[in-house]
């Protein structure tokens, strides 16, 4: 087994421990949302302070903010219209969105800093403020036939925590700089505890995710057939074209960018570039269908996507990361 299967693969294995114990019914899906709430509101975010109040965020880096960014808006600009004409603006908006929002809060970020280490925190910081803030906005603006004013479509991402911890972090870290204050060592040590569980809690809870979106699916597809003779289910978008965009086209751009930051004199330090390239090639984000189901989306169809994405994202993850980094 190569080096890089041997680091990557654990991550996944982790994954498919959550699915099994949600298809054995050992992990009921009642659990799931104290799951999610603990690793969203206490585990990573105690990760990402104690990463950035230890500096991993000196070198967030404007190149790295903006070749992100391009690259979100540019798959934004291929997808989101062919997209309309198929399935409308509202079904076009949320799976646009999770083709250009790779899971790298819970899935990303754990296995990044796993493969290439701690420096890879800092542009794992930088695709998360981008996807939270500009790429998640922007979608769901057009979600709404741009209607909604763009402030308005900020609304849902005010209360994501991942980007407060990051700036949390950085502040600690400026601050002890400067003025040579740190966390007292006990609350440093319950910070580091709840770090520690990011990994496990979020894969695990991942993998219990995945089946349950797959069975809402399924459930509501069989609803929707029911329903047939009443009203016209609402269009889905193509899945596997999405999963191509989502796993090759969006690490593409993401190269090519790269490329074209170096040649015009603006290169990106490799650990950044490797960084930013893998967050690209990870699957689509879980909470894309949360805000689908709310905004009326089609969040089966979106469910689809994101497991099916997940599933093959494995070999196309492998892939991309012995491109960049070898193994």
């Amino acid at each position: 087994m190569s080096a890089l299967l041997s680091a990557v693969l654990p991550f996944f294995a982790l994954i498919g421990l959550g699915a099994l114990a949600a298809r054995l019914r050992l992990l009921p899906a009642s659990a799931l949302p104290g799951l999610n709430a603990f690793t969203l509101y206490f585990a990573l975010p105690a990760l990402l302070f104690r990463l950035g109040a230890g500096g991993a965020f000196q070198h967030l880096g404007a190149a790295s903010l903006g070749v992100y960014a391009v690259a979100a808006l540019v798959l934004l600009a291929v997808v989101q219209p062919a997209l309309r004409r198929r399935c409308g603006h509202r079904v076009a908006g949320f799976a646009a969105l999770a083709t250009a929002f790779p899971n790298s809060g819970f899935l990303g970020l754990p296995l990044l800093l796993g493969v290439l280490g701690p420096q890879a925190a800092g542009p794992v910081a930088a695709t998360l403020l981008v996807d939270v803030f500009l790429t998640s906005s922007l979608c769901l603006w057009l979600a709404h036939r741009g209607q909604a004013h763009p402030l308005a479509a900020l609304r849902p991402v005010w209360l994501n925590p991942l980007p407060w911890a990051i700036a949390a972090g950085a502040t600690a870290d400026a601050v002890a700089t400067h003025w040579g204050w740190v966390p007292a060592q006990p609350v440093d040590r319950v910070l580091a505890m709840v770090g520690a569980a990011a990994t496990p809690v979020a894969l695990f809870a991942l993998g219990a995710m995945l089946v349950a979106a797959s069975a809402r699916g399924h459930g509501a597809a069989a609803v929707g057939s029911a329903r047939s003779a009443r009203s016209t289910p609402p269009p889905a978008p193509p899945i596997w074209p999405l999963i191509a965009a989502k796993l090759v086209l969006h690490p593409a751009l993401v190269l090519g960018l790269v490329h074209g930051a170096a040649a015009i004199g603006r290169p990106l330090p490799a650990d950044a570039a490797h960084a930013l390239l893998l967050t690209a090639a990870l699957p689509c984000a879980s909470n894309v269908v949360l805000l689908a189901d709310r905004h009326g989306g089609n969040a089966p169809a979106i469910a689809r996507l994101v497991v099916l994405s997940t599933v093959a994202a494995l070999p196309a993850f492998l892939l991309w990361a012995r491109l960049v980094v070898g193994g």
